[in-house]
């Protein structure tokens, strides 16, 4: 057995800051879109991707690859928004077996009016509060450790499972 690599005092102060903003910048986004639009905030990334999708669509493997969530979880998304009328599916004509997801018109009215609140409070909490300096060395750290996760990971990531 291996001896642990054990964080040093400023690893360790760093993780801990790290798991602090996830938590609280999680929580304080959920709330603003709950507060000002009546959805939750993984259901506005989830609208967002399909908004922004070339094709009007995605696939359901594609989306929850997005999501970096389980097909089984993006499922129950995707039915929850499709009782609200924000969201559609459609037999995949290149693959009869899948389904393209689609945003509505109501779902697209959603993201208008919730985009403005949404990205306020994004800058708000984030960019205001960093100088461009900073904020490059927020999206190479957040690019690079994504990129070292996705590559060190020896079991299938969920939203690959069947």
């Amino acid at each position: 057995m291996t001896t642990p690599r054990w964080l040093d005092a400023e690893e360790r102060s760093a993780w801990l800051a790290y798991i602090d903003l996830s938590m609280l910048l999680d929580d304080y986004l959920d709330r603003q879109l709950r507060r000002d639009a009546g959805i939750t905030h993984p259901d506005y990334a989830l609208l967002n991707f399909l908004q922004n999708a070339p094709t009007g669509g995605l696939g359901m493997s594609e989306l929850a690859e997005r999501l970096k969530i389980t097909r089984s979880r993006l499922t129950h998304a995707v039915t929850r928004l499709e009782k609200a009328g924000y969201a559609a599916r459609h037999e995949n004509p290149a693959d009869r077996r899948g389904q393209i997801t689609v945003i509505t018109p109501a779902g697209r009215e959603l993201l208008e009016r919730a985009a403005p609140g949404h990205v306020e409070a994004v800058r708000r909490a984030v960019f205001d509060v960093l100088s461009r300096e900073q904020v490059r060395q927020f999206g190479e750290a957040c690019r690079t450790i994504a990129d070292a996760v996705q590559g060190v990971n020896p079991d299938p990531l969920p939203w690959h499972r069947r």
